[in-house]
């Protein structure tokens, strides 16, 4: 069982991830920060919607919901497209720590040595169990918070911000803003919280999940909205938009008295801690799943080789940075409404309808 604090925390690591990293919204311009508090609200109604489902299915994951709802011949091919769908964000997790760390602080290491070492620990984690993973985010997220507080105060107090850049506000207009709410916003961090759904029934108190886990949603856009903001009062739309990491950038910007400076590597430090945290629930999500629909007795049998077969993939996925990132928008575009939204969403309303028939009868 999970303790309904380890789930608000693994929640918040979660839909933080990778997002924090990229500069979420970064299309968007200076209105990236209003782009992500907007995919935070409408991006919370799937997460509502899997709430909902959790509720009119206690005590079971997605990949039980469909074959409940609509019998094993086609409830059980349609649960099988989530294993892969945590497959391939498990894959671009890796790929974007990968990206990442070659790009800025170890170029030239060979890719594969960066992700054997994040794969290691990962498989030890996972056969340690998903508590392990909860009691980790416990210790571990209030610290990556106190850093980024204290990032912010110490960029403050080096006289880099300048708020005039975030004005005029929606200057180009919604149109600008929606397009990059629909479907990237809403899909990235949000509906990928899809992957909760295989956690959520752990919790040790069913009936604080769904505030818990809403509070963790607008929380955890909250801080990627922060961070979208004052990376652009610092570095202007045109930088924001250029950049690769501009969140990351930001902790090259600290220079207070030539003491506090070079303080990238710690902005490395707990970016990939989030990133990590992400794969490693991608990564229980695909196991565990797999285990329920094959009813094996343990998922631990998974664990190396689905592991092994992530790596490889993260590592043929994408030969750039550009590439990797065509990737995600075409994996967004293709399949993250169909598959974390309308599908779950016919779900509902077929559950709703079977459910009131039931009370009926």
């Amino acid at each position: 069982m999970l303790t309904i604090r380890q789930l608000f925390m693994m929640t918040v690591i979660f839909q933080v991830g990778t997002s924090v990293i990229f500069g979420f919204a970064s299309a968007s311009g200076r209105d990236a920060w209003i782009t992500t508090l907007l995919s935070t609200v409408i991006g919370s109604l799937p997460v509502l919607m899997f709430l909902m489902l959790m509720r009119l299915y206690p005590g079971m994951t997605i990949v039980e919901w469909f074959p409940k709802t609509f019998g094993n011949w086609l409830g059980v091919p349609l649960a099988w497209i989530y294993p892969v769908m945590f497959f391939f964000g498990a894959a671009h997790s890796l790929g974007d720590i990968k990206d990442m760390l070659i790009t800025t602080i170890l170029p030239g290491t060979p890719e594969w040595a960066i992700l054997a070492l994040f794969i290691t620990v990962m498989i030890y984690i996972l056969m340690s169990g998903v508590q392990t993973i909860g009691r980790l985010t416990e210790m571990i997220l209030p610290v990556l918070i106190l850093f980024f507080l204290f990032e912010i105060i110490l960029i403050f107090s080096s006289e880099v911000v300048d708020f005039h850049r975030l004005t005029p506000i929606a200057g180009e207009g919604w149109g600008r803003i929606l397009h990059v709410v629909v479907p990237n916003g809403i899909s990235q961090s949000f509906a990928e919280s899809i992957a909760l759904t295989m956690i959520w029934p752990m919790a040790d108190r069913p009936e604080k999940v769904l505030n818990r886990v809403l509070i963790a949603t607008f929380l955890s856009g909250f801080i990627i909205a922060v961070f979208d903001a004052i990376a652009i009062a610092v570095f202007g739309e045109m930088g924001f938009m250029t950049m690769v990491y501009p969140l990351y950038t930001l902790t090259k910007t600290i220079s207070i008295a030539d003491f506090f400076e070079n303080l990238d590597a710690i902005g490395i430090l707990y970016f990939v801690c989030t990133a990590f945290f992400k794969t490693s629930i991608q990564m229980y999500a695909l196991v565990r799943s797999i285990q329920l629909l094959l009813y094996l007795q343990s998922y631990r049998s998974l664990v190396i080789p689905m592991s092994i077969v992530a790596l490889i993939v993260s590592l043929t996925l994408s030969k750039s940075s550009a590439e990797h990132f065509a990737v995600f928008s075409n994996l967004v575009a293709y399949t993250g409404v169909p598959f974390y939204i309308v599908l779950p969403f016919l779900l509902l309303v077929a559950a709703f309808i079977k459910t009131r028939l039931l009370t009926k009868i």
